[in-house]
Parts: structure tokens; C-alpha cells; sequence
């Protein structure tokens, strides 16, 4: 903090300490060791949680705050749209959707999409399809995302982290750029070496795997970004749903 503040100095800028915090990241099993930043006479310590970039973070990276934050924004998505349902047809409530309830969910959702705390997310995103299909709590709910042409929340997570992956191909590698043996699998993407169930959480570790398993008529337009998330969304896709 001494050299950051340095730098800032030198270079005329200002760090704002009122806007700083610390946060120190945890597994499970590790203790929280008792830290205080100290910088310009000022005392930063340690908290749980922030927000950054619009994702609630914390310090065990389970995203439960942020699933939160998610649940309390859908929920006045799910009364508005139940309040204006009888004004609208099918196609205007599909476009409401997109716009307040899509847009919410999209968001960074390869980081927590696969938290076990995201079928809560699920449940209010099939409550909301069965309100725009006016369909009862006990329906099932796979046909109606098919009829809306809408992804449901696991499905969701697989396109979106597919989608990620081939547009960051340099985040990645082979495993033919770690090793010269020449198996089958040299050419899927090399999974990080953890034991953790934390990182194989992660979007490298979860979209090396996934990417990985794509059948090769889809991953065979890999190159052509616009026809591959077309490949992705055919009606036939079994792989996502």
C-alpha cells in the first residue's frame, strides 16, 4: 500500500482510501488471519464482502450475496410482470422478459451459474414462465422455455461459458501446447491441474472441461463466431438442455 500510494504521488493522482477495502479470500477450511492495511494515516480493515464490476463478491467466492442481490432485483421483475400480464400479448411479455429479467441474469453468469445457490435464480426464472404462459405452478416448465425459444438457467450457463471460451481462445491451452503425446484428446483444452472444488468451480477449469465435450459439428465453427452461437441455439441442441 506504501508503493501504491508512492506511485499515485508521484505520478499526481489520488487514491481515494474512503473507497478502498480489503478483502481476503478463503476456502472453507482456512482461518481468516487478522490483517489492517495502513496507508496515509488511514486504516483500512479487512471486510466479507463487496461489490465489483456489478458482482457481489465475498470472501469465499460462494456468491451467495450476489445470488441475493440476483433474487431481490427478479422478484420485482416476477410482480411487474405479473401486474401488466393481462395488457399484453405472448410476444410483448417475451420482450419484457428479455429486457428485465434476461438482462439480469445474463450478466456474469459464468462466474456463478454453477453454484448450487443458482437454482434459486432457477425456481424465480420458471415462476416468471409460467406467469407470461399463464400455465399453473405444477406444470412443467421444459416445453414452455422451448415454445418461448428461452434457454433454461443451467442451459444458460453452458451457452454463455461456450460462447466466453471461444471468444478468449488465448486464455486457454491444448493439451497439445503442455505435453508432445499423441493421444485422442490432444486437441481439447488443457484442465488446470486442483483439488479444489472451489477452481474446478471456475470459468478456465468449467470451460476447458465443457468445450472439451462439444460435438464436433458444432466446435467445427469455432472460427466463425456468429454461426457457432447459431449451432449452439439449433432446436435439436440436447447437449445444452
Amino acid at each position: 500500500m506504501t508503493e501504491i500510494t508512492n506511485w499515485f504521488q508521484s505520478n499526481l493522482l489520488t487514491l481515494n482510501l474512503n473507497k478502498t477495502i480489503f478483502l481476503q479470500f478463503l476456502t472453507k477450511k482456512n482461518k481468516e488471519i487478522k490483517i489492517q492495511i495502513v496507508a496515509s494515516n488511514s486504516v483500512n480493515t479487512n471486510i466479507n464482502s463487496t461489490k465489483f464490476l456489478g458482482l457481489n463478491i465475498n470472501c469465499t467466492l460462494s456468491w451467495s450475496d450476489h445470488i441475493a442481490a440476483l433474487t431481490s432485483k427478479l422478484n420485482k421483475a416476477c410482480y411487474a410482470i405479473r401486474a401488466v400480464k393481462s395488457f399484453m400479448s405472448l410476444d410483448v411479455l417475451r420482450t419484457v422478459y428479455f429486457a428485465y429479467v434476461h438482462s439480469v441474469i445474463f450478466y456474469g453468469i459464468i462466474f456463478w451459474g454453477n453454484s448450487l445457490l443458482s437454482a434459486n435464480i432457477f425456481k424465480i426464472k420458471k415462476r416468471i414462465i409460467r406467469i407470461i404462459t399463464n400455465t399453473g405452478k405444477r406444470e412443467s416448465c421444459r416445453q414452455l422455455f422451448k415454445q418461448l425459444q428461452i434457454l433454461p438457467l443451467p442451459s444458460h450457463y453452458i451457452y454463455s461459458l461456450l460462447v466466453f471460451v471461444n471468444k478468449n481462445k488465448e486464455l486457454f491451452m491444448s493439451n497439445s501446447e503442455i505435453h508432445n503425446i499423441n493421444t485422442q484428446y490432444k486437441h481439447n483444452l488443457h484442465l488446470p491441474s486442483t483439488h479444489l472444488t472451489l477452481i474446478q468451480k471456475e470459468v478456465l477449469y468449467s470451460g476447458s472441461k465443457i468445450f472439451s465435450h462439444l460435438p464436433l459439428c458444432i466446435e467445427a465453427h469455432s472460427n466463425d463466431p456468429k454461426r457457432f452461437k447459431t449451432k449452439l441455439k439449433l432446436p435439436n441442441r440436447a447437449h445444452l438442455l
